[in-house]
């Protein structure tokens, strides 16, 4: 698989700060992989997801999109992406269809356009008997499915997913999963944060796992298993996370 995305010596001060919340990471994000990035909190991983989605810029190195820094045009860029944060911002007093239809004209498409991708994301997504029903009368589960729906109005190639499944019951977890896995067969490249590590090690093709701002291990979840000797992604997790941890050279 090609690269798509690729960090390269990336690191991120905030303003005040005494030290960097990222430091000197580099990774490639392969086209048509899941990637996810693990870590607890204040590892890392969303400051590291805020810089890919250009919520915040690096303080250093550069990200490149398809060996171009993506600040040499965020406008572009930002065309190719689709943002699903933890805390969906859809408008609760409109339809899902309305939602979608304003994210459309966001992205510039016309009408037309914007009634086929609404058709295609419903389906996708399983949302078409509830396109005239409010965002506030939807579960927990389906204000998700609308508000991936919602990410996915532009046809982006990089689906950045913060949290997608946090508070939810398992079963509907599980359905999510499944629809994860669908969009990467239709050719859609995820990057994922999740603090689930069974959720990490059911989607991931690699996970990268970060703490105090730095990378302490980058690989497929078998293999990270098969190096610590260790029945999952979870007990891998927890021996990095141990003092006396040493990473396998």
């Amino acid at each position: 698989m090609s690269s798509l995305i690729a960090l390269k010596n990336v690191s991120k001060r905030y303003k005040g700060a005494s030290k960097d919340a990222v430091r000197d990471v580099s990774f490639e994000i392969k086209s048509n992989e899941i990637f996810s990035l693990l870590g607890v909190n204040g590892a890392g991983k969303s400051t590291t997801f805020s810089m890919i989605a250009t919520q915040h810029p690096v303080t250093s190195g550069t990200i490149l999109w398809d060996g171009v820094s993506i600040y040499d045009n965020l406008l572009e860029y930002r065309k190719i992406i689709g943002l699903c944060p933890q805390k969906p911002s859809l408008d609760k007093k409109l339809t899902v269809e309305k939602n979608l239809y304003f994210a459309g004209k966001f992205f510039g498409l016309s009408d037309e356009a914007i009634k086929l991708r609404i058709e295609q994301v419903s389906y996708m997504l399983g949302l078409q008997g509830y396109m005239n029903i409010k965002i506030d009368e939807l579960s927990g589960g389906y204000v998700q499915r609308c508000s991936i729906a919602r990410s996915l109005m532009h046809s982006p190639k990089l689906l950045l997913l913060d949290e997608p499944t946090v508070g939810l019951d398992p079963h509907i977890r599980r359905q999510l999963w499944q629809l994860i896995e669908n969009l990467k067969r239709d050719g859609v490249t995820i990057v994922l944060v999740t603090h689930y590590l069974d959720e990490a090690e059911f989607l991931s093709d690699r996970v990268c796992i970060l703490d105090k701002g730095a990378i302490i291990a980058i690989d497929k979840p078998e293999n990270l298993k098969n190096s610590f000797a260790k029945n999952n992604l979870e007990d891998v997790f927890l021996e990095l996370m141990s003092d006396t941890c040493a990473l396998p050279k």
